[in-house]
């Protein structure tokens, strides 16, 4: 994205962005600051936008949307070859509804990604993925470079997020951990994408969650149940090694998210007893703490309302990062749901 069309804001907050984060009045600030810079004839080099997360959650699309992509491009350059396949893959997708049913999320005998036309979508998905890789020359002499390698990543996501479908039938006490583990390698395989077709241009920038781009495991309470998965992070250090730098964000308290002051000792507790508001702190070697102070370090409580903040600060942090943004406070995001009367527990 650009911020170059004519369309309103209000138009795309919706189908622009995921998870309903185009309501957030920061990300209506972003982009209206995007398209000013971008309509300045003295900025030469032009910034690019990109959402780079799964698009799976508590609802999980259709891969109707993903697989289109890759048909619409094959028959752009072989419309007979591309038709044959439209007609095999468009009768197995059925109802988008089907595949979007958000009661899959917690109930498998609600999902369809094993039934008998799924199962054959999933077949047909990797003979598209070989057609392509194999007739690649061709392709992109018939086309370019860019457009085949757009048309090859959504293929690909269209297996992951097939994958992540059979995934959600699957009735099994590994469920949620092979779910979010997909979810994270799919938001990997986009950000790979993105800094392949930005490569010569600059730094990739990425804004998530701290527990999506820590470089070690990521374990979490669902309920009775710990899961414990290898987040976007690490699959970016396996991959870029040094050139992949993540700085971890923390916050000393935030009564707007239920966060109150860090217990004694923490590691929140002491970083905000720098001069603040803001400080950037360098993870390495510790800050000097012993080791055998490090590892009786106590890891501050979360917030009562807020379930994002899952995961506070520990001794992992050190290594998972390679610098941490610490913030006295923060409020909570203009234009999100009130968190009035939340949990922070799943089960409630």
């Amino acid at each position: 994205m650009l911020g170059r069309s004519p369309a309103s804001y209000e138009a795309v907050q919706e189908t622009g962005w995921s998870h309903g984060f185009g309501t957030f009045e920061a990300n209506r600030e972003l982009v209206e600051w995007m398209r000013h810079y971008n309509a300045d004839p003295a900025h030469q080099r032009k910034i690019q936008f990109y959402g780079f997360d799964s698009p799976t959650d508590v609802t999980t699309d259709s891969p109707r949307q993903t697989l289109h992509v890759a048909l619409d491009y094959l028959s752009s350059v072989d419309e007979t070859l591309g038709q044959q396949y439209r007609n095999r893959i468009d009768p197995l997708l059925g109802q988008d509804a089907a595949w979007e049913n958000p009661a899959a999320a917690l109930d498998p005998t609600q999902a369809i990604g094993r039934s008998p036309e799924a199962t054959a979508l999933r077949i047909e998905t990797e003979e598209l993925i070989a057609e392509l890789c194999v007739r690649r020359p061709e392709l992109v002499a018939k086309s370019d470079q860019s457009r085949y390698r757009e048309a090859i990543h959504y293929a690909v996501m269209a297996r992951q997020l097939l994958n992540y479908h059979a995934e959600l039938a699957r009735a099994s006490s590994q469920r949620m951990v092979r779910l979010l583990g997909i979810r994270d390698a799919m938001m990997a395989e986009n950000l790979a994408y993105i800094v392949s077709r930005e490569q010569g241009r600059g730094n990739v920038l990425v804004f998530a969650h701290n527990s999506h781009l820590k470089r070690g495991k990521v374990q979490w309470q669902w309920g009775n149940e710990t899961v414990i998965w290898w987040p976007v992070g690490s699959h970016l250090h396996e991959r870029f090694g040094r050139r992949y730098v993540v700085i971890g964000s923390a916050v000393g308290s935030s009564p707007a998210n239920g966060i109150g002051q860090p217990e004694a000792g923490t590691l929140e507790a002491r970083f905000t007893s720098a001069p603040g508001p803001v400080r950037f702190i360098p993870t390495h070697q510790g800050q000097g703490l012993p080791a055998e102070e490090m590892a009786a370090l106590p890891m501050r409580s979360g917030s009562k309302k807020n379930g994002s903040y899952m995961e506070p600060l520990n001794t992992q942090s050190f290594t998972d990062f390679d610098w941490f943004a610490v913030l006295d406070t923060t409020v909570y995001s203009r234009g999100g749901l009130s968190l009035e009367g939340l949990s922070a527990s799943p089960e409630q």
